[in-house]
């Protein structure tokens, strides 16, 4: 599709408003998205760094608390 000037083309035979709204509407969603989406990476790194780090001050507690023995039980096939 060819147009006569620049002008020509913002309007598109009329349907300029709408055709540039929607692109307005799709990059200012895509950019909101993308914002979102390393907002909720960065909470959600954030978050198992600190359920690492409170376990890690746990672990050594119960570590000494438990213990456990495992015996190797021979079963005999008569």
């Amino acid at each position: 599709m060819a147009f006569e000037s620049f002008a020509a083309f913002l309007a598109m035979e009329g349907h300029g408003p709408y055709v540039w709204a929607c692109y307005g509407v799709f990059f200012i969603l895509m950019a909101g998205m993308m914002v979102w989406s390393l907002q909720r990476r960065n909470a959600v790194i954030e978050s198992c760094r600190r359920a690492f780090e409170s376990d890690e001050g746990t672990s050594d507690a119960l570590t000494s608390r438990t213990s456990a023995t495992f015996t190797r039980v021979n079963v005999s096939h008569d």
